[in-house]
C-alpha cells in the first residue's frame, strides 16, 4: 500500500488551503488548518467551505487508509460556532466499514477543543490504491 501522507499531498485543493494531514491510520485520521486571512469570509469568520475541506480531507484519509480508493457519495456538516483565528483540527473515525461502503464521523474542534462542526459522510470503496 502506498504511503497515505504522500498520496494526499496530491490533494491540490487541500494543500492550497493550507491543510496538513497530521496522522492517518485505517479508520482514523487527524488534519489541521492554521486559520489565515485567506480562510475568512466577508463577515471575517472562517468560511464554511474551508471547514468542510478540512473535515473532508480527514474523512478521505481515514477511509482510504484501508487500502481501497474511496470517494464520497454523501456528506453532511453542521456548524456550531464561528471561528476568527487559531487552529482547527478535524478528527475522523470510521463508524462502519463494508466491502463497498464506509461511513465516517469527523469532529472539527479549535485549539481549545471546543466543537466547531460535525461532519458525517459515506464513501464508496473502489479499487485497491496503487
Amino acid at each position: 500500500m502506498i504511503e497515505l501522507k504522500e498520496f494526499f499531498k496530491n490533494d491540490r485543493y487541500a494543500v492550497l488551503s493550507g491543510i496538513e494531514l497530521v496522522e492517518v491510520n485505517p479508520g482514523k485520521a487527524l488534519a489541521k488548518m492554521i486559520v489565515e486571512e485567506k480562510h475568512l469570509n466577508a463577515g471575517n469568520v472562517v468560511q464554511g467551505g474551508a471547514i468542510f475541506t478540512l473535515a473532508d480531507l480527514a474523512f478521505a484519509a481515514a477511509v482510504n487508509a484501508y487500502g481501497n480508493l474511496a470517494f464520497s457519495i454523501e456528506t453532511s456538516i453542521r456548524y456550531f460556532q464561528s471561528v476568527k483565528s487559531g487552529i482547527l483540527y478535524a478528527e475522523a473515525r470510521v463508524l462502519y466499514l463494508h466491502r463497498k461502503l464506509a461511513t465516517c464521523e469527523v469532529t472539527v474542534t479549535n485549539q481549545d477543543k471546543e466543537l466547531i462542526a460535525l461532519f458525517t459522510a459515506t464513501a464508496y470503496r473502489k479499487d485497491v490504491l496503487k
